[in-house]
């Protein structure tokens, strides 16, 4: 059961009747016989569901729905009408006021049963991904908060590398889950001291091996959850520092048993970072980024992967730019595509 009520609203005492004995087994209802009284119920009660009429004197139902469409403190209610019109018009105006479904009276039991089941699974569901989302922007933003850039990079990097996990063959879904993980790589440096974080001179062999750590402390976080984009997150904290010729750390793995996801991560991680302020450097021309990433085939980076990097350029430069948009505008959050 959920923990809010679910509202009814029908102008027929008999109606509210028939869907009390339906659903008061199951859930907690409260009522509303107007439109005027489902709003303010609504307002009082935040319900997790409406149950909604049609037809009602003064305000109908397709403007309740409207309504509550248009506020975002009760978008996200999902509406279902319960209403004797019948006509496909009928039913296509409630999905465009914004209703979930459409159940025609009479009502019978299982199909009211049946369709609000499905309707607050599905808002669990989403709360869920909503829960994860936050969880993703939090980790990855703290990793940053001592830095001095923006936030945009953790971002921008995040869709290079699903652009060339693309291009190397991977699936929409492979990408999406390497997009939310990318951004959390460098998440261990929560765990490093700002004086070394924004240490405007070359870290010395202490500080270094210090800064190092950060891939360990990473990779201990994410594992904390078993959830496929955290696992994938901490594979890449881990090894998003290793090289191709076996010179990263902290494994100091070689070839192709450095996982393909770090060698991704590690590209764009690079070649965004090299075209960034930071305490220590100037930002570099793009010719130079470019330069750099070429000459890193085969010993810093996967030379295939290099290869299909520069083979969708065009596709990466329009990514900084779209992003050099959004940082110029404002703080940065989370990208809703993501």
């Amino acid at each position: 059961m959920p923990n809010s009520p679910l509202l009814i609203v029908d102008d027929d005492p008999s109606n509210l009747a028939v869907l009390r004995q339906i659903l008061s087994p199951y859930y907690a209802l409260v009522f509303a016989r107007s439109g005027p009284d489902a709003m303010a119920a609504v307002r009082k009660h935040a319900p997790a569901l409406v149950l909604l009429d049609v037809q009602m004197p003064g305000m109908d139902g397709y403007s309740v729905c409207r309504q509550l469409k248009a506020d975002p403190s009760t978008q996200a209610i999902p509406v279902i009408f319960v209403t004797s019109l019948s006509e496909v018009g009928d039913e296509a105006r409630g999905f465009a006021a914004g209703a979930v479904d459409y159940i025609i009276k009479p009502v019978s039991a299982p199909i009211v049963l049946a369709r609000v089941k499905t309707h607050l699974s599905l808002v669990g569901v989403a709360q869920l991904e909503q829960v994860y989302h936050d969880a993703i922007y939090m980790l990855a933003a703290a990793a940053h908060l001592k830095d001095k850039d923006t936030g945009a990079h953790i971002w921008r990097m995040g869709a290079y590398a699903g652009a060339i996990a693309s291009a190397c063959g991977w699936s929409r879904a492979e990408r999406r889950l390497l997009e939310l993980a990318a951004p959390m790589h460098d998440t261990g440096k929560i765990g490093i001291p700002e004086t070394i974080l924004c240490k405007p001179g070359k870290l010395d062999g202490a500080e270094f091996a210090l800064m190092k750590t950060h891939s360990q402390i990473g990779f201990e976080v994410l594992s904390m959850s078993q959830a496929p984009v955290f696992k994938l997150a901490a594979e890449i904290a881990l090894c998003h520092h290793e090289k191709w010729d076996g010179s990263g750390y902290p494994g100091g793995l070689k070839g192709a048993a450095i996982p393909e996801s770090a060698r991704i991560t590690a590209i764009a991680d690079v070649f965004d970072a090299l075209g960034m302020r930071r305490p220590y450097k100037a930002a570099w021309p793009m010719e130079r980024v470019l330069a750099t990433v070429v000459e890193g085939a085969g010993t810093h980076f996967e030379p295939r992967l290099v290869e299909v990097f520069m083979s969708i350029l065009p596709q990466i430069q329009a990514i900084k730019c779209e992003w050099d948009e959004r940082e110029a505008t404002g703080p940065m959050t989370m990208p809703a595509e993501l």
